[in-house]
């Protein structure tokens, strides 16, 4: 869409080109005109021709004096995919016709039913153009909407002003909640759950792990430690490891709005889609995202759910906070080892990521990635198994059946 706006644009600037061409073209035969044959009729066309720039110019300066704009939304605060009340108004306020006012739109991250961005309006004098429509906004995030400027062009076509709207509309939206019927994910990790918790409940001895800082002492298989000279834990994961942790990336890599707002906004996505899923069926668990500042929102049953949104349409994503240092730190503080599945929403995949996501599996965890991207993971998709899956999911892909 933005391709196909970009090259009606550049069609309408050639043209524009081109008849400013003719009109020099045909300026220099009538000044040849003149100096060859004289007469009245070649100073007519001449002065005529040479008039043409002068009236458009006159033309533009009145018509952008005396054009009225106006634009409101209902609320400045919106929800993503949410469409909004939106009024907006053209009027002539001069006293002769305006020819061609065309509407410019901030069409990268919103859309305004029924007022295409393409379309130009004529307007006698005294006549007034309101349009009586709705807003949507595609990401979450705090960005201008609605009308950027005004394009007028001339009756000749050979001139065009552009009059940007000294006060645009700066919405603040906040992320969607995407509902979603089922976590594929989750129904592929049951059967793998209960053979696991029932080897635990019988041979309590059997399944160990690798000893991580924050385990209790009394975890501890010293028969375990002693043969393998390393401190090894019983994995009892069917009684102390009950909950499912969600953890996702607020690294920003970009500066530009059109990189990085679209990816931030999957990510919140997939994050309050998996969260609303587990709090609408009564499964608890914690939210954790951050790096030094970490932040974490727990979770018991749908009550408690409109807090993890507001955390989540609260975090602000910027470009020193890096996922691993958030692995690092729940790892560190213990927070992870009270999960038993932990899903991790993010934009890369990379060496450091899943060197975690080993340890994860080495303290009996089942991990689930979600990488947010638009380019082919095949280098990547292999590095999964049957206690860790990788899942890419496209910027602008819907969510059901994905998750």
């Amino acid at each position: 869409m933005l391709k196909k706006r970009k090259e009606q644009k550049k069609r309408k600037t050639d043209r524009l080109k081109m008849r400013r061409w003719i009109l020099l073209y045909l300026w220099v035969l009538s000044l040849a005109a003149i100096s060859y044959y004289g007469g009245a009729v070649s100073y007519g066309i001449f002065f005529g021709i040479t008039l043409v720039p002068a009236v458009s110019l006159t033309y533009l300066a009145a018509v952008y004096f005396r054009l009225g704009v106006s634009q409101r939304i209902e609320s400045r605060n919106m929800v993503c995919g949410q469409a909004m009340p939106y009024f907006f108004v053209l009027q002539n306020d001069g006293h002769f016709a305006f020819a061609s006012i065309s509407v410019r739109l901030f069409s990268s991250f919103s859309f305004v039913e029924k007022l295409p961005g393409d379309t130009a309006y004529e307007l006698l004098p005294g006549e007034r153009q309101t349009f009586e429509t709705k807003l949507t906004c595609r990401y979450r995030g705090e960005y201008e909407v609605g009308v950027k400027e005004i394009i007028m062009t001339d009756f000749f076509r050979l001139f065009r002003i552009r009059y940007r709207l000294p006060s645009t509309i700066r919405a603040l939206v906040l992320p969607k909640i995407t509902r979603v019927t089922k976590l594929g994910s989750i129904e592929e990790f049951t059967a793998l759950l209960s053979r696991e918790s029932m080897r635990e409940r019988t041979e309590p001895d059997v399944s160990v792990r690798d000893y991580i800082p924050g385990d209790a002492l009394k975890q501890i298989h010293w028969k375990a430690s002693a043969r393998e000279q390393k401190l090894k834990v019983r994995s009892l994961t069917g009684e102390e490891k009950q909950g499912i942790s969600i953890l996702w990336d607020i690294e920003r890599p970009g500066r530009e709005m059109r990189e990085y707002l679209p990816v931030e906004n999957k990510i919140l996505e997939i994050v309050l889609a998996i969260g609303f899923f587990l709090a609408e069926n009564g499964i608890a668990f914690s939210g954790c995202c951050g790096q030094d500042a970490l932040t974490e929102k727990h979770v018991e049953s749908l009550r408690d759910f409109d807090g993890f949104y507001h955390m989540v349409s609260d975090v602000i994503f910027c470009r020193e906070e890096k996922f691993s240092g958030l692995l690092s730190a729940v790892i560190k503080r213990g927070i992870i080892l009270r999960s038993k599945v932990v899903f991790c929403v993010l934009r890369e995949l990379n060496e450091e990521v899943l060197r975690f996501t080993e340890e994860f599996e080495r303290a009996g965890i089942l991990t689930v990635l979600y990488v947010v991207t638009d380019e082919t993971a095949a280098d990547t998709l292999w590095r999964g198994n049957e206690r860790r899956r990788i899942i890419t999911i496209p910027v602008e892909a819907g969510l059901e059946g994905r998750l």
